[in-house]
């Protein structure tokens, strides 16, 4: 293993949630004022993923009061608290960039459902399941 891989274990958080393009999500996302911090949601829409490790951002975009706003999240920033997928989205692209161009009820998604939904949830409690023996392997050696 090298020392790259070594030190983005140690710094990035150990758990982050199975966030796709197409999903809507709550960042919750930690602002400071003057010299109070408190924690602000941006609800919206994945529209790119990029990055692997500890260098992953994803770009949410939403709609406020007719405009569009987008937001570059690095997930293993110390300022997003957590990211909280509240609706999968069924998309066959990578980058959603055409939402910016659309308005109103054109940029509704359709809503991933049933068996592909069952089968992605399965598929990451195996993945957290071998997250943790691994851990667990490594801890003890």
């Amino acid at each position: 293993m090298n020392l790259i891989e070594t030190i983005e274990r140690e710094n990035g958080k150990k758990s982050l949630p199975t966030v796709h393009v197409g999903d809507t999500v709550e960042v919750h996302y930690l602002i400071k004022e003057g010299d109070k911090e408190r924690v602000q949601l941006f609800i919206g829409t994945i529209i790119a993923d990029k990055g692997r490790g500890i260098r992953r951002s994803i770009t949410v975009r939403r709609l406020v009061q007719g405009e569009g706003v987008e937001r570059l999240f690095p997930l293993h920033s110390p300022r997003v608290k957590d990211v909280v997928i509240t609706r999968r989205g069924e998309v066959r692209r990578a980058k959603l960039y055409f939402l910016r161009d659309r308005v109103g009820k054109q940029t509704r998604l359709k809503e991933l459902l049933g068996e592909k939904v069952r089968k992605e949830r399965e598929f990451e409690k195996a993945m957290r399941a071998a997250a943790s023996q691994e851990s667990d392997s490594a801890s003890q050696a």
